[in-house]
């Protein structure tokens, strides 16, 4: 019968135990585990200098030899561990094959850590005979402390999508899991080894005994630092909307200067024209569009010096804007599908003709608040109704052009003025004066605009609030 695995890795990190479950998966009498096979430091072991007569040289010109040698054992099913920070070329191969099987350990991070610490200060990595232990006290840094789970959460997240892209599994364990002989040797069926074991190979011994706060020095400052992080990510705003890609497109290019514009959706975009069209003393509609990746690549390596620059509105001004543009006032712009569905599903009522005396400010409020309930469902991917460039969240209209070429400066319209006037200075242009340009919809947004409409806004927006730091529209 064929064997689902032909070699297997470990995916661990530092002090998770994984010496330990190598030492019982090396006393099978079938399988072999070579230790940490690609730590670009050593190979294998910290004093080994070849494994399978593949030398640390030729493993990191070429990483697929040793795999291919590891693959070929020809006795039962051979392996190695890999942590965070080993040779990234060979990452994605092993995720992806569905001849490797993938065992992931892990531990609850705050003991790893504390073991990592001792293990650094007294330079004992591994104990096979208890009368050598090196007992130590180590100080808590919470600075550290956080950077050592951010790591550890990005690594196991990408292995988690990594797998799932890849429509695979592992088996998982935990440190608890390791001293139970029956997980062991689940684990040599699921590997695909005819060996089994009677006991536990306990060559190694657990180094550090002692509860952690004893093994702690400052263990209440700890617990204080303990208390203020989110495990759970609690403070993390979901985020469902769609991505965007980099619609090049839409990009706007100075017909001499070098600089680029990269508009996002209900953006001040006449105003930034106008002044962008001022520099060559020509006309907005003399400006460069609809350019495809390939031209704007080329412009680009043929000005050296050009720039690129985004416009950030604040959200209450923007989504008043798309409310007005694409829902509201009659003309090209305006979504007619979309404007029927929220009279129908969101009990708006607008008219024909909002010039009409009859439409005023108190019919308008209610609409424009029928509106943001219909964002705050469109954005969590609630409803049907795609999510428009005009309302997307400006976050992540930026992660989309980054897809391409992130802006090189990322200015708010409060600063259009100042900060327009610094980027083009160097090029040798003079600050163009920004033209007055109408709000669309027949009322001012400062006729509309109250706490209210600031609180209602900010629900729908807030993962923008929170990552440009808006404060209030006035």
């Amino acid at each position: 019968m064929t064997k689902a695995f032909e070699y297997f890795v470990v995916f661990a990190s530092m002090r998770t135990g994984s010496n330990f479950l190598e030492a019982n998966l090396n006393a099978l009498e079938d399988v072999s585990c070579f230790g940490e096979a690609f730590n670009p430091h050593f190979i294998g072991y910290p004093n080994s200098t070849e494994i399978s007569g593949v030398s640390q040289t030729q493993r990191d010109e070429n990483p697929e030899l040793l795999l291919e040698k590891i693959r070929k054992q020809h006795v039962g099913i051979a392996g190695f561990r890999y942590f965070n920070g080993h040779d990234p070329r060979i990452f994605r191969t092993l995720v992806h094959d569905p001849v490797c099987a993938k065992i992931v350990l892990t531990r609850n991070p705050l003991d790893s850590y504390v073991s990592w610490k001792i293990a650094q200060q007294t330079d004992q990595w591994k104990l096979t005979d208890v009368k050598r232990r090196k007992d130590a006290s180590v100080k808590f840094n919470a600075a550290e402390f956080a950077t050592y789970i951010d790591d550890l959460h990005q690594f196991q997240l990408t292995l988690l999508s990594e797998l799932q892209k890849a429509g695979q599994t592992a088996f998982f364990m935990a440190y608890e899991d390791l001293q139970d002989v029956q997980v062991i040797n689940g684990l040599a069926s699921y590997l695909g080894a005819e060996g089994r074991l009677e006991a536990l190979d306990h060559s190694l011994k657990k180094q550090n005994p002692r509860p952690l706060r004893e093994t702690v020095e400052n263990s209440d400052e700890m617990k204080a630092a303990l208390v203020k992080m989110d495990y759970f990510a609690l403070s993390q705003m979901p985020n469902f909307e769609p991505r965007r890609g980099p619609v090049v497109p839409r990009y706007i290019r100075a017909a001499k200067a070098p600089l680029v514009y990269l508009p996002i959706g209900g953006g001040p975009d006449q105003a930034v024209k106008h002044m962008m069209a001022q520099l060559d003393e020509l006309t907005a509609d003399q400006l460069l569009q609809k350019m495809s990746q390939k031209e704007l690549r080329i412009w680009k390596r043929a000005q050296p010096e050009h720039r690129s620059f985004t416009v950030l509105r604040h959200p209450v001004a923007r989504v008043h804007h798309a409310f007005c543009t694409h829902i509201l006032m009659p003309g090209p712009e305006r979504f007619d599908a979309l404007r029927k569905t929220l009279i129908r599903r969101y009990d708006m009522l607008l008219p024909d003709d909002p010039g009409n005396a009859a439409y005023d400010i108190q019919a308008h409020r209610p609409a424009f608040f029928a509106f943001l309930s219909f964002l705050k469902g469109n954005l969590a991917g609630q409803t049907a109704v795609r999510v428009d460039a005009a309302w997307c969240t400006q976050a992540q209209a930026i992660a989309g052009f980054g897809e391409f070429a992130l802006p090189d400066r990322i200015i708010r319209e409060k600063d259009l003025e100042v900060e327009f006037a610094s980027l083009i200075a160097p090029m040798g242009y003079q600050a163009p004066v920004i033209p007055d340009v109408p709000e669309s919809g027949p009322f001012l947004l400062a006729e509309v605009y109250d706490a209210t409409v600031e609180q209602r806004v900010a629900d729908v927006y807030q993962r923008d609030y929170m990552m440009f730091g808006f404060d209030s529209w006035r």
